[in-house]
């Protein structure tokens, strides 16, 4: 059992990742030394063979010529090969080993002789005899002259198992070297881990006297643990809690408490969204079929609370029913170009009652006008959101409640637009959280001004249609939303 919990742990597992790695690396690059080299050294022999070929043909087309042996005896020694030339009646003009001859009469009848290479006045051919294997270029000259040119093969393959040899060995000191570094590294984090591991152990058996220590690192590691002592902290408080009550009980209270905490929340949700205007409706539709109230202004004021829950209504499930559409992503846009600094001041000349009544003071340059390329009643609806949600949250910093509305030519052909107001910082968790549907930042849930929940998360499914940026930053003073719109 102990061998098997040592297998499944993280240090075990980072040893057999980097050891496994390193031999699969090295692996590949035997497999590649063993087909690349080979072949690469055959390629450039015989490269530069053609062009000795090559130099030797201009030499004998020449007017002037002179005795090149000891020139070609040069070239010979300087790239490791066997040169051997003919003339017309087969009489050997230059050899400088009875070895070529030899190897010259055995490539013309061999039967392990292959033709790897072939056009007008050139062959290349290779004997693949074990004991003798090499590559021989026949060129045959302008002047009736043959140029035979071996290239040894036997050499290249010593060198192949030479190498492979060597990085076999060094494959297996650093796949040595590895499992140490990657012993000495996951100590590191799995000494930190496993004695958090054991504080949690203690907790689930309701000890909460031990407490996750803080290094000078302050990593991810760290904040976990101070995670967990915050959560031992309030399950401690919560659990003596209990225990006054009901020690027996404590462990189904405790369970019950969080199935409760759940049940109310889904409960919640769903009465506010739906079940309170239906409720609304009906309890002064009611009112008004049984004349509760007589008087004309009471049965207006009735049917006028009717009419505006029914609209709430309405709103909500056509926002819902565009939010669908658009979460289904891919979908066509009639995109057409218009002037969103006019759309801009039209969505404030809308909100000029709510502004003057929240003495917002709003920031916006119309002096321009800015051509996107977009369908206008998309873009609409996001000016409209983020402008709705910068008046809701406005807050007076530094004696003023102010919006910043303002844009900036980003890359590849795209404008940022921005939306600041000034207020309260957003939590981290909840700068995530405020582009999903129905969530709102205000657990009370006012009516009269908690929105739908809806709006950011229509601007989020427009953006990803767009495959646009969009997002939220945090400021000293307020809080910016923003997101980019295509230009032609």
């Amino acid at each position: 059992m102990k061998l098997e919990e040592k297998t499944k742990s993280i240090r075990f597992r980072l040893f057999a990742i980097l050891t496994v790695s390193t031999i699969f690396i090295i692996s590949i690059l035997v497999i590649i030394n063993n087909i690349a080299l080979e072949f690469f050294y055959t390629y450039s022999k015989t490269k530069i063979a053609k062009e000795i070929s090559a130099d030797l043909n201009s030499y004998y087309n020449g007017v002037l010529q002179y005795n090149i042996s000891s020139d070609i005896r040069q070239v010979e020694i300087k790239n490791d090969i066997d040169i051997l030339i003919e003339n017309s009646n087969a009489e050997i003009i230059y050899c400088a080993s009875r070895e070529m001859e030899r190897c010259v009469v055995e490539i013309q009848n061999s039967k392990n002789v292959r033709t790897i290479y072939s056009n007008s006045n050139t062959v290349i051919k290779q004997n693949e005899s074990l004991d003798n294997n090499y590559i021989m270029l026949i060129s045959y000259q302008d002047n009736g002259y043959i140029t035979f040119i071996r290239i040894p093969v036997t050499q290249i393959k010593e060198s192949v198992k030479i190498s492979n040899r060597i990085l076999i060995i060094v494959g297996v000191i650093m796949a040595f070297f590895s499992g140490i570094i990657a012993y000495i590294i996951s100590k590191k984090f799995t000494v930190r881990i496993l004695k958090l591991n054991d504080i949690t152990k203690k907790m689930s058996k309701l000890d909460f006297n031990e407490k996750a220590e803080q290094s000078e690192l302050d990593d991810e590691i760290d904040k976990l643990g101070q995670n967990i002592n915050i959560m031992s902290d309030k399950l401690e408080s919560t659990i003596n809690q209990l225990r006054k009550n009901n020690n027996e009980l404590e462990r189904d209270i405790e369970e019950k408490s969080k199935i409760d905490q759940m049940r109310k929340d889904f409960i919640s949700d769903v009465s506010h969204e739906l079940k309170t205007p239906i409720a609304l409706i009906q309890g002064y539709a009611e009112g008004l079929m049984e004349n509760v109230n007589e008087d004309e202004e009471s049965r207006k004021f009735y049917a006028e609370v009717i009419i505006d829950e029914s609209n709430k209504m309405d709103k909500m499930v056509k926002e819902l029913l565009e939010l669908m559409k658009l979460e289904q992503e891919g979908i066509k846009f009639n995109d057409t170009e218009f002037d969103l600094t006019e759309l801009i001041k039209e969505q404030i000349k809308r909100q000029t009652k709510v502004l003057k009544e929240n003495k917002i003071k709003i920031d916006f340059d119309d002096s321009k006008k800015i051509k996107v390329y977009a369908q206008q009643e998309y873009i609409e609806k996001v000016v409209n959101n983020y402008l709705t949600n910068a008046i809701k949250h406005c807050k007076t910093k530094d004696k003023e409640k102010k919006i910043v509305i303002r844009t900036e030519k980003r890359k590849n052909n795209k404008l940022r637009l921005y939306v600041y107001n000034t207020g309260d910082k957003l939590e981290e968790a909840v700068m995530e959280k405020i582009w999903d549907r129905f969530y709102k930042e205000d657990t009370s849930r006012n009516r009269e001004d908690g929105g739908t929940g809806i709006g950011l998360a229509i601007v989020k499914a427009i953006m990803n249609n767009y495959k646009n940026e969009y997002g939220v930053k945090n400021y000293k003073d307020g809080v910016e939303f923003y997101c980019d719109i295509n230009l032609r």
